[in-house]
């Protein structure tokens, strides 16, 4: 299994870059694209106060799967291969889609949104790290660039999107769009990435460190999407965030102290590794 960088050829390069790029916009125009589709969604499945509040869970299930699990996903990229869970992220991600669009009801409408974030918290880390071990030197940092611009756009791009499907056909096409391309997807992961691994990841992974930061990044996002609701002055939303910080200062420290920590300290000292971070 490939641990670092090997040789590829040009060709075989960009298609490996287009499926990440294409996965991971995927996960990024889901965020967004819902939101303008909410209206025709709370018309069809869901009426009154009661279908408001449940039609904000259909933007909040995603965003917190996707928000608590994100740093796992990688985490499990590192050590059972960056391909095989990128391919299970896009699988899930892509199953999920059709579960959305063809939900009966709200309550299926935002499990399958829930599912979409896992899908989406275990392909976007994984595509990052595949660029990582394809590309080295200068073509990585504008391989990452290029990553990140287009996770931009695309996120840009869904309210967009998303109102010419509504307009155009019904909001259950946003979701039926992602089976053709995570199916394009798949077939250029399968075609043109190769596996790696970190081969300095400990077999086992550091469940105090994912317990705490699935835990820690669950509460900080919950408090997010609360605030706009209740107003950033609310005691629930100021708990929330408060929580988040404490649990995720423990798992710095559970890092800094672990044996086999799931996120080394160390990371951050790469410019490449921060900033595809603080772009995301």
């Amino acid at each position: 299994m490939r641990s670092g960088h090997e040789p590829m050829n040009r060709g075989r390069e960009r298609l490996a870059l287009a499926a990440t790029v294409l996965g991971s916009s995927m996960a990024f125009i889901d965020g967004s694209v819902v939101n303008i589709a909410l209206p025709a969604m709370q018309r069809e499945l869901a009426s009154g106060s009661a279908g408001l509040a449940a039609m904000q869970w259909v933007v909040n299930a995603y965003l917190l799967a996707l928000g608590s699990l994100v740093l796992i996903g990688g985490a499990l990229g590192d050590r059972y291969g960056r391909r095989r869970i990128f391919l299970a992220g896009i699988a899930l991600f892509t199953i999920a889609s059709a579960a959305c669009g063809l939900a009966p009801n709200a309550a299926a409408l935002i499990g399958a949104r829930a599912l979409q974030g896992v899908g989406a918290a275990l392909l976007v880390p994984s595509s990052l790290a595949i660029i990582g071990a394809v590309f080295s030197g200068e073509a990585r940092g504008k391989a990452i660039g290029t990553w990140a611009a287009w996770a931009s756009i695309t996120a840009a791009a869904g309210p967009v999107l998303g109102g010419w499907l509504v307009d155009q056909w019904s909001w259950r096409a946003i979701f039926f769009l992602n089976l053709p391309l995570g199916a394009i997807t798949a077939w250029l992961a399968l075609a043109a990435v190769p596996d790696s691994r970190d081969s300095e990841a400990p077999p086992q992974l550091d469940w105090l460190g994912a317990g705490l930061v699935a835990a820690g990044l669950g509460a900080l996002t919950w408090g997010l999407t609360l605030a706009p609701e209740r107003g950033w002055g609310a005691a629930s939303v100021w708990g929330a965030l408060a929580a988040g910080a404490v649990l995720l200062a423990a798992f710095v420290v559970s890092q800094a102290k672990g044996r086999a920590p799931m996120m080394p300290l160390s990371l951050f000292r790469s410019r490449d590794f921060t900033g595809a971070n603080l772009v995301t």
